[in-house]
Order: structure tokens, then C-alpha cells, then sequence
């Protein structure tokens, strides 16, 4: 069995290997696309599922709402996504990918957190949870409960609502 001075040892390098890769991941895409990693994951998902309304994105891509609205206001501003308002009921918001967004996939990088979704969502309740917990106390030592969560090498903060509650998205359907 280990002593707790090696699990404490190796628990710090993992913190630094997440921080490395997650801070390097990003600077990559924003270097080979000009757009934060949260900015490509948005862009990723609407070429796989859109057309998909706000809140359907923001619950994909598990962030707030309120982030998804800047995310996609500098999207669209960059011309590579769209809001098309729906024929049927003027207050629905649909987003699609632009021609310009879906060549922009065609040769952008992997993202973070695509590969951390990805490898979390099919873990049993049971995994989520010891990890979460984990984190939660990892968060906890830090004392940074109440620091809002900014998206890596973004203007965007996650803005916590109310305690998340049925977060999960629906599946995504590969092609």
C-alpha cells in the first residue's frame, strides 16, 4: 500500500498534469483557430447536432445559459455560427453552424473538454461521484468554493444559478 506522503505527492502532479495539458490544449486552439477551447467545443457540437436552441447548447455543453449567450454573441460575430429565429413561434432561437464554422471544424484540434465529457458521461454514478467528491475537496482546501468558474484562456465565466439539476444532455448521435 502506499503511504499518504506518495499519495499526496502523486495527487500534486496530477493537478499539474491536468493544469499543463488543459493550459496548453488551449493555447493550441487558440492558436490554430483564434478561438478559446469553450468557443470550438460550442462550434463542434452545433456541426454535429445543430440546429439546437440555447438552452439545449448550454445543457450539451454543460455551462450556464447566460455563458452560452456571450459565447455565441462573439461566435456570431466571428461569423461561424448563427441565430435563426423560428417560423413558427418568433421566441424560439434556433443556432446553426455557418459554412465558415463547419471548415473551421474540419481542421481544428481535439478540445478538453470534449475528451473530459466524453470520458466522464459513461463512467458509472458511482465513479462520477468519488470523483466529484474529489474535486469538491480539492476546491475546498483551496478555499475557492465561491469563485466563479472561468473558462480556460476565456472572458467567459460559467455562472453558477440555482444548485445544477438535470444537467445531463442528451446524447449526442455520431456520424
Amino acid at each position: 500500500m502506499k503511504s499518504k506522503s506518495t499519495m499526496v505527492a502523486g495527487i500534486i502532479d496530477d493537478i499539474r498534469r491536468i493544469f499543463q495539458v488543459l493550459s496548453e490544449q488551449s493555447r493550441m486552439v487558440e492558436h490554430e483557430t483564434g478561438l478559446s477551447g469553450s468557443q470550438l467545443w460550442v462550434v463542434k457540437i452545433l456541426e454535429m447536432a445543430a440546429p439546437l436552441k440555447v438552452t439545449d447548447l448550454a445543457r450539451r455543453t454543460y455551462l450556464h445559459p447566460a455563458t452560452m449567450v456571450g459565447l455565441l454573441d462573439r461566435l456570431e460575430t466571428k461569423g461561424i455560427v448563427q441565430r435563426i429565429r423560428s417560423d413558427k413561434d418568433r421566441r424560439v432561437v434556433h443556432i446553426v453552424i455557418t459554412d465558415k464554422g463547419r471548415e473551421l471544424v474540419r481542421n481544428s484540434p481535439e478540445i478538453a473538454q470534449g475528451l473530459l465529457v466524453n470520458g466522464l458521461e459513461p463512467l458509472s454514478d458511482q465513479k462520477v461521484k468519488v470523483i466529484s467528491a474529489g474535486l469538491e475537496q480539492i476546491v475546498k482546501i483551496l478555499g475557492v468554493q465561491e469563485v466563479p468558474p472561468k473558462l480556460i484562456h476565456s472572458p467567459e465565466v460559467n455562472l453558477p444559478g440555482r444548485k445544477r439539476k438535470n444537467l445531463t444532455p442528451p446524447p449526442i448521435a455520431h456520424q
